[in-house]
C-alpha cells in the first residue's frame, strides 16, 4: 500500500504489475461505500487472468484515504472524474486505461470517458447509475436505518479508517433533496470506447433502466450482462461469472 496526493488530499493506492507485455492498464473505481480493501482480491484475480497492470485506490473519504472535511455536493462524482482521476493518471503515468467502475465508480468512469479529454480504452461498469431512481433512494434510506441499528458500522471498520465519515458522506448526499435531480445522461454521447455493463437481476439499488439509458446514449459499442441470483455487487455475488466476462471483454478490446 502507498499514498499519493490528489487535490490536496492523501489518497490510498495499491498497484499490481503487468505480467504480459502490451497488456492494458486497469483502474478500479469503487462503489459508494467501497475502498481498496473492500475490492478484496478481485483486482488481483482479474490482473492475473489478463496479464494487465492494475491500480486500485480509495477515493477521498474512504478506506485509509483522508476523511472528508465537509459534506459532498451533488457534483462530487464530476469532481472525482474530471479532477482527481486525471491527476491520478498523470502522477502514475497511465495513458490509455480500461476503467472498471462499480456503482458510484461506474458513474465516475462514464463522466471521465464522456468528457473526451483523456484517452480511455474501454469501460467495464458494474451496477452503474446515470440518474436517480425511487428504488435507489428507498434502499439508501434503509441502509441509514441498518447503520444505526445493526453491526454494519463495526463491519465497515474493516474497510475504512473512519467508517462514520465514509457512511454519512455517501448516505447524506444521496438522500439530499438537491441530489434527486442528478443525471449524467448528457455525458453519454462522448463515450466512444467499448462498454461492458454488468448488473445483478436482484439489484435493489437500481433497475435495468440504467443499462437501457447507457445503451441508448453511448457513442461506442455496448454489451450487457445481467446475472441471475446477483444483487448490487456482481464481483462478489457472482465472482466467477463476472471475472470470466470481464477477462473475455478485456481480451477483445
Amino acid at each position: 500500500m502507498s499514498f499519493v496526493t490528489l487535490r490536496g488530499h492523501r489518497i490510498e493506492v495499491e498497484g499490481i504489475g503487468a505480467t504480459r507485455p502490451g497488456a492494458p492498464s486497469l483502474i478500479f473505481l469503487h462503489e459508494g461505500l467501497g475502498s481498496v480493501a473492500l475490492w478484496r482480491d478481485f483486482p488481483a484475480k482479474l490482473a492475473a487472468a489478463t496479464g494487465a497492470a492494475a491500480v486500485v485506490y480509495s477515493r477521498y473519504g474512504y478506506g485509509k484515504s483522508d476523511p472528508i472535511a465537509k459534506p459532498y455536493a451533488p457534483d462530487y462524482m464530476h469532481k472525482e472524474a474530471l479532477e482527481a482521476l486525471p491527476e491520478l493518471r498523470e502522477k502514475l503515468g497511465i495513458e490509455n486505461p480500461i476503467l472498471i467502475g462499480h456503482s458510484d465508480g461506474a458513474s465516475i468512469a462514464l463522466i471521465h470517458a464522456g468528457a473526451a479529454r483523456w484517452p480511455v480504452r474501454a469501460l467495464i461498469l458494474e451496477a452503474p447509475h446515470v440518474f436517480v431512481e425511487d428504488v435507489t433512494i428507498a434502499s439508501i434510506e434503509a441502509a441509514k436505518e441498518t447503520y444505526r441499528s445493526t453491526d454494519l458500522r463495526a463491519r465497515l471498520c474493516r474497510y475504512h479508517a473512519d467508517p462514520d465519515n465514509a457512511f454519512w458522506g455517501w448516505n447524506d448526499i444521496w438522500l439530499h433533496p438537491d441530489f434527486r435531480r442528478w443525471n449524467i445522461e448528457d455525458v453519454l454521447p462522448g463515450v466512444r470506447c467499448p462498454v461492458l455493463a454488468i448488473q445483478g437481476a436482484d439489484d435493489k439499488y437500481g433497475s435495468l433502466a440504467q443499462l437501457d439509458a447507457i445503451e441508448r446514449g453511448v457513442g461506442g459499442a455496448f454489451e450487457r450482462l445481467v446475472l441471475p441470483r446477483c444483487k448490487h455487487s456482481p464481483h462478489r455475488d457472482q465472482e466467477a461469472a463476472t471475472l470470466a466476462a470481464m477477462a473475455a471483454f478485456i481480451a477483445r478490446v
